[in-house]
């Protein structure tokens, strides 16, 4: 399997892309090693084959971003819009990150070890998203699909406004969004909460310590009794 290591300081984020995208399409499984990326913003974005990128450092806004099929990992912490719209693959970040990370995402896994600042998992799609600390508030805002699994606590108006996304939640939560209710946690639901922890290699949860959150399904069709909520 080839191995490519990549400074940053010697090739610019637009040229490492760039070769990144030129495996688009193919079954390439080779291994990317980026260094020097310094808060950098943008970096390994639009992949589309099943390679191995691990960035050493901090990165910028949007990293990540449209993946579909690979493995990125990023050794830092991480800006705004992080798996903003992935698709696939698994994205995983060992610090924090901060606002909407993984904002649209249709599928894939996205794991931050650390914690998310505001709004994380906002109009999620499909994708599954576990933070191993807190989130802020607003997260899951308008979430449609997938799952966001908190091991910390979450900040104010959780879920507001959400569709069919499940929420999980072993902290505490400062406050609940429009339509979001807390629900009953059934023996399928631990188990599909303990296959994401499991997959995402946090092994100090139990699923029995969390609680589901979801839509009361009040905001499908506008009801004129619920005009506050709007």
């Amino acid at each position: 399997m080839a191995t490519h290591n990549i400074d940053l300081e010697k090739t610019s984020v637009r040229d490492i892309n760039q070769a990144l995208h030129e495996l688009n399409g193919t079954e390439d499984r080779s291994e990317w090693r980026i260094t020097n990326s310094k808060g950098r913003h943008a970096i390994a974005v639009g992949i589309d084959a099943p390679l191995s990128v691990n960035i050493e450092g901090h990165v910028g806004y949007y990293c990540a971003g449209m993946n579909k099929h690979a493995t990125v990992t990023v050794n830092g912490n991480c800006g705004p819009g992080v798996a903003e719209n992935m698709m696939s693959g698994m994205v995983r970040v060992t610090g924090s990150a901060s606002q909407y990370a993984g904002a649209t995402a249709h599928g894939g896994l996205l794991i931050i070890e650390g914690d998310a600042s505001s709004r994380c998992g906002i109009s999620m799609k499909g994708v599954d998203i576990v933070v191993n600390g807190s989130v802020g508030h607003m997260s899951a805002f308008m979430a449609q699909s997938g799952r966001l699994v908190i091991c910390g606590d979450a900040g104010d108006a959780l879920g507001d406004s959400l569709y069919e996304a499940r929420i999980y939640v072993r902290g505490k939560v400062v406050g609940l969004g429009a339509d979001c209710i807390e629900k009953p946690i059934e023996d399928k639901h631990r188990a599909e909460l303990k296959q994401l922890l499991d997959k995402a290699g946090i092994t100090d949860c139990d699923a029995a310590e969390f609680r589901r959150y979801g839509s009361a399904r009040k905001l499908y069709n506008f009801n004129i009794d619920n005009m506050d909520a709007y």
